[in-house]
Formats: structure tokens, C-alpha cells, sequence
């Protein structure tokens, strides 16, 4: 059963420690965190560059919309419920709301695993991309982790500070990023769209749908990751029951028609006929070489600091929002007491900041001593890990939403509390299956293999992990 009580604020005087965070974000500071998290230049020099090669190619703008599509299906649902659920939390208090407190805590515990692992795993691109600019400058040839260890240090900096010092640097490494791309677009519009003009793929249905179209949507989905996130930053936001419906379909939409545009006009700037085998041979360098094409050798070496601050920004987000995850378990004694008391002066979640970092920091550790390839194993791995559990995610809140909603009449239209909920959880449930399907190709197997079905093992763990928590505490509080 769903408990009807809430987390709140002490009372005046008691001399308990207030359990909630501060701040005053507004729209733009979430949408910026959040985007930031997405990654725009990462995705357009990564994903964008795979999708082509191994999905649609010219048709793989296309699989963007089917994606901004069903999100946007999904967060109808997501938002209505915003006003039902008081709570920050995201994910696992909507899940306990809908489907009750044993599914709640297990959707916890894969929302924090998933995050978690993908923090992790950003630093293996992001530690050889520093090193190789380094290099590339005359720079000492150090090894991978020396520099992720120094960009440790400064995600742990600015993780303990307030909330709103790490938004006014993201805003600003994502305005550069989104600005360089935007800078590329444009010398590729007003060249005529090209050698050989614009493409025509994105609204050929021949080439949406060549080549393999359901990799095409996975690498479009992996864009995402991150913007489901606006709802965790609630206990520091302006009006939150304004604020976080507002940021969640302006970074959706800002995302979406991003990768779109950026998509479309890449594959035109290099040529539709070649594009992809260009992609093929060189997905690394494709960004950089067509910026340099359209921009000059000075457009080629901003693309290649900016892909690097995009990876920091991409890793700063996600540290906010595992702390923040943490934070929340703590203040409904899931975790330590300790982990939910905000720093007196900076009204951020101090510790669980640092207990977060410590867990990164043990996880790459390990991959050094290890030997594990920064790239190839360490981040396919992790990121295999987060694919899957941010998308199971999204299809237990879509269940959840639907739930609440059978039980609670009120709160909008049918369209807002049940139709826009179910078109949204039938199209993520065939991007879960998507992505269960090439598993395998995503941590780098043939087929299902051992670290395949070490993916799906540490999920199942972790959501079953909820089930035994909820009866060794039966006051957890979720929402």
C-alpha cells in the first residue's frame, strides 16, 4: 500500500536539521542542467556519427522526431502527476505513488545504479579526449586517468557548492557548445547545403527506413538520457509546480530539434551519397573535419575543446542528480541520516555529493588497476548499464502514471491522464526492446554474452533490492 504522508520540513524550533535542499532555480537554470546532461556536441560528434554508420544513414534525422515524439507523449503524463507528488525524487516517487513503495524503493535503486555508472563512465571518454588535446597542443603524453582524476576533483569542487554555481558554469560551457554547432548549421545553410544541396533522407521513407532503422533509434534514444531529470531539482526550484512541467517539455523540445537540425545539416555538409562511409571510416573525426571544412582550422579547434568541456558539463550534471537521488534516500531513511543534511551555508547536499564521488571514484579505480580500456570497456560497459535502466525507468513511471490516474480522476484530461500516458508507454516499450535486442552490439559483444547478462543481472538486483528494504523499514516515506 502507498502511504498518503509526506517528507517535509521540520517545524520552527524543534532543533531538527531541515532535510531539504535551497535554491531558486528557475526555468532556464534546470534547462540548462539538464541539457547540459544530454550532451549536445557529444551526441552530434558521437551518436550522430553512429547512427549513420550503423543505422539509417541519411534517414537518421528521422529517428530524432520518433523520439522527441514518444517522450513527449510520456512527459504529458509525467507533468500532470507533477502537483501529485510534493516530493523531489523524480522517477521513484512517482513509481511509488502509482505502483506503491516496494516498486518505489526498487526504481530508487536503478535510477541510482544507472546514473551512477553513466557519471562513471563518462570519465573514460572524458580522460583520453584531455589527454589527446593536450597532446595535441605540445602537452605531456599522461595517461588517461591522470586527467579524469583532475577533472574529478573539480566535479567534487563544485558538487558540494550551491546548485545554482554549477548551473551558471553549465549554462555557460552549453551555450558555447550549442553555439559552435549552431556556427556550423549555418555555414552549411548559406553554402547551399553542401556538395551536393540539402538532403533529402530525413523525409525519404527509402531512407528512413534502409539499413537498420531500430539502431538508428537506439543511438536517438541514448541522446536523451538525462532530460527525464527536471523533477529531482524540485526542492530547489522557483514554483516548482510551474518551473518543473516548464523545463521538462522546453528541454525536451530544445533537445529534439537540436539533434534534428544539427543531424540533418551534418549529413548535408559531408554529402548524402558519401556520408556514410565517411562515418564509417572516421566517426571519431567527422564533427571536426566537416567544421574545419565550413569554418576554418579555428572552427576545427574550438570543435575539439568544446567536445571536451561537453563531456565535463555532461559528467557535472549527472553528478547533481545521483547527488541528489541520494540526498532524497537519505532524508526517507533508505540511507544514512548524514547523506540528507544540507551544508549549512550552501544549502547543497554536501555529503551526499561526497558519498557519491566516492562511489565514481572507486568504480574508476578499479578500471585502472584493472586495465580496462577507458573507452571500449569501460564506458561501453556502464553505459550499457544506464541505457537499459533509464528506459525501464521511463516505462515503470508511464505505468505508474497510468495507475494513479485509474485511481484519481481529477488532475486533467483524459488525453493528459490516460491517452497521452499509454501512447507513450507503448512507444518506450518498443524502445526497451530495441534496446534489449542490440545489448549485446552495446557492450561490445557478438551476442548475449557475460557482460550482456551482467547488465541485466546488477538491474534485476537492484530493483529487487526494493522489495526487501521496504519490509526491513516499513516507515520509508517515498512521496
Amino acid at each position: 500500500m502507498t502511504a498518503n504522508s509526506t517528507t517535509a520540513a521540520p517545524p520552527a524550533g524543534t532543533g531538527a536539521p531541515d532535510r531539504r535542499l535551497r535554491g531558486s532555480l528557475g526555468v532556464a537554470g534546470i534547462v540548462f542542467i539538464v541539457v547540459a546532461a544530454a550532451s549536445p556536441l557529444g551526441v552530434i560528434g558521437g551518436p550522430v556519427p553512429l547512427g549513420i554508420a550503423f543505422g539509417n544513414g541519411a534517414g537518421f534525422p528521422f529517428a530524432f522526431v520518433i523520439a522527441t515524439a514518444v517522450l513527449l507523449l510520456f512527459s504529458v503524463g509525467f507533468t500532470t502527476m507533477t502537483r501529485f507528488v510534493p516530493t523531489a525524487g523524480a522517477f521513484y516517487s512517482y513509481v511509488d505513488k502509482g505502483l506503491g513503495r516496494s516498486a518505489g524503493l526498487g526504481a530508487a535503486f536503478v535510477a541510482l545504479l544507472a546514473y551512477l555508472a553513466l557519471e562513471a563512465g563518462v570519465f573514460g571518454l572524458f580522460g583520453p579526449a584531455l589527454s589527446s588535446l593536450v597532446e595535441s597542443y605540445g602537452g605531456p603524453a599522461l595517461p588517461w586517468w591522470v586527467w579524469a582524476a583532475a577533472g574529478f576533483a573539480v566535479v567534487v569542487l563544485f558538487g558540494y557548492r550551491n546548485i545554482e554555481l554549477s548551473g551558471k558554469l553549465l549554462a555557460v560551457l552549453l551555450l558555447a557548445e550549442v553555439a559552435i554547432v549552431l556556427a556550423l548549421d549555418a555555414a552549411v545553410v548559406f553554402s547551399g547545403g553542401g556538395p551536393e544541396g540539402f538532403s533529402t533522407g530525413i523525409v525519404s521513407p527509402s531512407d528512413i527506413l534502409s539499413g537498420a532503422p531500430g539502431f538508428g533509434i537506439l543511438f536517438a534514444i541514448l541522446s536523451f538520457i538525462g532530460f527525464e531529470a527536471t523533477a529531482v531539482f524540485r526542492d530547489e526550484a522557483r514554483d516548482p509546480d510551474r518551473t518543473v512541467p516548464k523545463a521538462t517539455y522546453i528541454s525536451l523540445l530544445a533537445i529534439g530539434g537540436f539533434y534534428t537540425l544539427s543531424s540533418w545539416l551534418l549529413i548535408s555538409g559531408v554529402g548524402q551519397s558519401g556520408v556514410v562511409a565517411e562515418a564509417t571510416e572516421n566517426p571519431g573525426t567527422i564533427l571536426q573535419t566537416t567544421t574545419e571544412t565550413y569554418l576554418g582550422a579555428v572552427g576545427g579547434h574550438i570543435i575539439a575543446l568544446l567536445f571536451v568541456t561537453s563531456l565535463f558539463a555532461c559528467i557535472l550534471s549527472f553528478h547533481n542528480i545521483s547527488s541528489r537521488y541520494l540526498f532524497q534516500l537519505g532524508a526517507r531513511d533508505v540511507f544514512a541520516r548524514r547523506l540528507s543534511v544540507p551544508h549549512e551555508r550552501h544549502g547543497s547536499p554536501a555529503f551526499a555529493s561526497l558519498a557519491a564521488a566516492g562511489v565514481v571514484g572507486v568504480l574508476v579505480t578499479a578500471a585502472v588497476l584493472l586495465g580496462l580500456d577507458p573507452i571500449v570497456q569501460f564506458y561501453t560497459w556502464l553505459g550499457g548499464i544506464s541505457s537499459v535502466g533509464i528506459v525501464l525507468l521511463l516505462v515503470l513511471t508511464s505505468v505508474a502514471v497510468l495507475a494513479f490516474f485509474t485511481r484519481q480522476e481529477r488532475g486533467g484530461s483524459r488525453w493528459r491522464r490516460r491517452t497521452a500516458p499509454a501512447l507513450g508507454l507503448a512507444g518506450l516499450l518498443l524502445f526497451l526492446a530495441i534496446i534489449l535486442q542490440n545489448l549485446p552490439t552495446l557492450v561490445g559483444e557478438p551476442e548475449y554474452g557475460p557482460f550482456s547478462f551482467g547488465v541485466l543481472a546488477l538491474l534485476v538486483l537492484a530493483f529487487a533490492a526494493g522489495p526487501l528494504v521496504a519490509r526491513r523499514k516499513r516507515t520509508v516515506v517515498l512521496h
